[in-house]
């Protein structure tokens, strides 16, 4: 969970921030053009609360999130209705904010930097990986792919891989046993506890 609590911080640290980033922009461009201004506000403000106003106003717009939880579920995601499968989804994002907000509280210094390499894709190519080098002064750098597809207003993230380590993956285990003992409903009372828990917190 270590690692996990560490792949949340830095995808969401670096992930891209600009609400005006035109819709047709490469999304190699977009992450390149957008991750030192995250970087810079959080090297001038770490109030949790301003962090949790960044994840909300800069961040998240920028993540598909029903395709995450759905992925982040797996195939126990046909079994729930429309309503179970919405408080997924706003359980499961929530989650990842208060995760974000409470780690990058605790570990961000705004020091790092980020290199991205250029994305190899077609022009009517509807998915990517987006390849980054995330570099800290006397720290080993990380690798960080972004997993983007294609959406109406821009590119969306659905997945992070940190040093091969899937988000949305490591969650599908936790949640499958979840599943296992107490069905969807007891995956969505499990999401508000913690999110109760972090709130509490």
């Amino acid at each position: 969970m270590k690692t996990i609590f560490v792949a949340v911080t830095l995808w969401l640290l670096l992930a891209p921030a600009s609400f005006a980033a035109p819709a047709d922009e490469a999304p190699d461009a977009l992450v390149k053009s957008t991750v030192n201004d995250v970087l810079a506000v959080i090297k001038q403000n770490k109030d949790k609360q301003a962090l949790r106003t960044l994840a909300e106003q800069k961040v998240l717009p920028h993540f598909d999130f029903r395709r995450m939880t759905q992925l982040a579920v797996g195939a126990r995601w046909r079994q729930a209705n429309p309503a179970q499968q919405q408080a997924l989804e706003g359980g499961f994002r929530t989650l990842l904010v208060n995760t974000y907000t409470n780690a990058l509280n605790m570990s961000a210094t705004g020091s790092q930097t980020v290199e991205v390499k250029p994305a190899q894709m077609k022009s009517d190519q509807d998915e990517v990986v987006v390849h980054t080098l995330v570099k800290d002064p006397g720290k080993e750098s990380i690798a960080i792919d972004y997993r983007m597809a294609r959406a109406a207003d821009g590119w969306k993230v659905y997945d992070v891989v940190v040093e091969n380590l899937s988000l949305v993956t490591s969650y599908r285990g936790t949640f499958a046993s979840e599943i296992d003992r107490s069905g969807i409903d007891g995956l969505i009372k499990a999401l508000e506890e913690k999110n109760r828990t972090f709130a509490a917190g």
